[in-house]
């Protein structure tokens, strides 16, 4: 007969939030990279559409900018910027895990935080930078 437990009083999934799993900072960054790199490949046909509309002659790109420039463009347009610079912080710090650095509980939290406030930072000054230039 078998002394191990039976697979119904064990959790089957670290995914399981509840009882069995407590929710990690480092688990929400980890999906957001995940997330973002499905955005920026959505935001690649967006960028793909304003090269077309280019292309295309004045008409097509009076039309493909009227869309851009309307609160919704502007909110994708944001968003997508957002999710780059969040890939590309977030990049780093994996490149940082990668040669071995930066596993400690403490210091992967505080990297978490960096990565966010680095990226709505760069976010911010691109907009400035684009908006005011």
């Amino acid at each position: 007969m078998s002394t191990k437990p039976s697979a119904g009083s064990r959790p089957l999934s670290p995914f399981m939030l509840g009882q069995y799993y407590r929710f990690q900072w480092t688990s929400l960054l980890s999906f957001a990279h995940r997330i973002t790199g499905i955005g920026l490949s959505l935001g690649t046909l967006l960028l793909t559409g304003w090269l077309v509309a280019l292309a295309g002659g004045p008409q097509w790109y009076a039309a493909y900018s009227a869309q851009l420039t309307a609160w919704y463009g502007q909110v994708l347009l944001f968003g997508w910027s957002w999710a780059l610079m969040y890939h590309l912080c977030n990049g780093i710090r994996h490149l940082f895990w990668d040669i071995g650095r930066g596993f400690e509980l403490k210091t992967a939290e505080r990297s978490g935080y960096a990565v966010v406030v680095v990226s709505l930072t760069l976010t911010a000054a691109a907009w400035a930078i684009a908006c005011y230039a």
